[in-house]
């Protein structure tokens, strides 16, 4: 069986995908506490015990050294007596925030650095193939007198001097000169989308692949289906509707990704087969409590419709509000007007900016999802997402269905985290949605599968 370590595993997306094509995880690394109990509680329903066969360790990967990682793999029960293997496949996706286009993007943020002490763990392992994940913004990430990784001889003694890189360099270009330094040939990166892999989400990320010089040249995977072949949300969720009779009508069979999900993808190294978790034993289904006023408003969208388009169509063409009553009685405390004036105000069309406000507040982000498309970017704070079908936001379940992940992995510790907390903690929404999805990484997984 092909070997494999996971830095930067997150909850396990990528270790999903790697078990899926046959890969067994020695070692694998984060910096959370959050995200080591789920998955390494995962790890242990998939018969992937610490110390036995397996060793995750929660650390900083500046802190993080080859010679550790060969000397815990060393020490599992597995190589009692027997010398290591060679390790066949290094996957890692680097903190992604600073290469982000989605917010704010930072060149001095330290976390674009990462992918730096990356390749330097590469150089100490030495493994056959390498896959870097990570977002669309690291195509184009400039940087401002980059130094390269210092390289050593057996000794301690530096035998070559990290390369100044000149201002403005990009991020694949340091990566693939860095990566030729330590004796790696290179792919140029690709950027794959997750929906053309079997996974009913648009999500692109970038796939960096090496290899070490005089090794089988591998290939980026081809699509596993076409575009009009890409699962929708409806197949993804529809089985999760909370409303029994709804769901009977929009889910009047299970789709076969629905049925893949509940038996499972990723087999057990105990039976060698997946582990089936039926509805009734479903978890990760909660919802944050929310007020009257704002599900009726997420009543007002439409599928496929933003805030501001939602707003363009009252203003344009009008909206019956009757039957919103908390909603209505906002409106005339706000705009200091009677129930029925208030519901012909934006039944007519062309209300005031002001009333606007009011009921739909300024907030424009909020997206209901369409329920006949692949689900929008699963992102980590799910609250402006609301459900197709009913007036609400989506479970971390049904993110999770969304990213591919089987229907028996659980996410563990709080939902969700608000303030600077977010900058530390790292709860059930964040693990889904920093995720590779498993079925994306099990592509990448199965072409190195394939030259090994």
């Amino acid at each position: 069986m092909p070997y494999a370590i996971d830095l930067f595993c997150g909850a396990g997306g990528c270790s999903e995908g790697l078990i899926q094509s046959g890969f067994h995880i020695l070692f694998s690394s984060d910096i959370s506490d959050m995200v080591e109990v789920t998955y390494k509680y995962r790890h242990a329903q998939l018969g992937l015990i610490q110390g036995h066969n397996t060793w995750f360790e929660r650390a900083d990967i500046r802190n993080l050294h080859g010679d550790f990682i060969n000397q815990k793999i060393s020490e599992l029960e597995i190589f009692r007596n027997q010398s290591i293997p060679e390790i066949d496949l290094m996957i890692g996706g680097p903190s992604c925030q600073g290469f982000s286009r989605a917010g704010r993007r930072d060149r001095e943020d330290p976390r674009n650095l990462l992918f730096g002490e990356y390749v330097r763990v590469i150089n100490e392992v030495n493994p056959k193939y390498i896959v870097l994940e990570n977002v669309e913004g690291f195509m184009d990430m400039q940087f401002l007198g980059y130094r390269g990784l210092d390289l050593y001889d057996s000794e301690g003694n530096i035998i070559e001097e990290g390369p100044v890189y000149p201002d403005g360099s990009v991020t694949p270009d340091i990566l693939t000169a860095e990566l030729k330094r330590i004796g790696y040939d290179t792919l140029k990166p690709r950027i794959l989308n997750a929906a053309d892999y079997g996974v009913p989400q648009r999500r692109n990320r970038v796939i960096f692949i090496g290899y070490r010089k005089n090794l089988p040249v591998p290939a980026y995977p081809e699509p596993t289906v076409t575009s009009e072949q890409q699962l929708t949300l409806s197949d993804a969720i529809g089985d999760l509707i909370n409303d029994e009779n709804l769901r009977n009508r929009v889910n009047q069979r299970p789709s076969d990704y629905q049925i893949e999900s509940s038996a499972g993808r990723t087999p057990s190294f105990i039976t060698g087969q997946p582990i089936p978790c039926d509805r009734s034993h479903l978890q990760n289904l909660e919802l944050p409590n929310a007020t009257d006023v704002v599900l009726e408003r997420f009543a007002l969208f439409n599928q496929g419709e933003d805030g501001s388009a939602l707003r363009k169509r009252i203003k344009e063409e009008g909206i019956d509000i009757t039957g919103s009553n908390s909603l209505i009685q906002l409106c005339c405390d706000k705009l200091d007007m009677q129930t029925n004036d208030v519901i012909e105000l934006f039944r007519n069309g062309d209300a005031p900016d002001h009333a606007l406000d009011v009921l739909l507040t300024k907030k424009n982000i909020r997206q209901r999802l369409n329920a006949v498309e692949p689900s929008a970017t699963v992102v980590t704070l799910p609250d402006d997402y609301i459900n197709p079908w009913e007036a609400r936001t989506i479970s971390v379940r049904e993110m999770a269905r969304c990213q591919s992940f089987d229907d028996s992995f659980e996410f563990l510790g709080k939902r969700t985290t608000g303030g600077l907390k977010r900058r530390t903690e790292v709860p059930q929404c964040t693990q889904v949605g920093n995720a590779v999805p498993p079925l994306l990484a099990k592509a990448v997984a199965d072409e190195i599968m394939r030259v090994l």
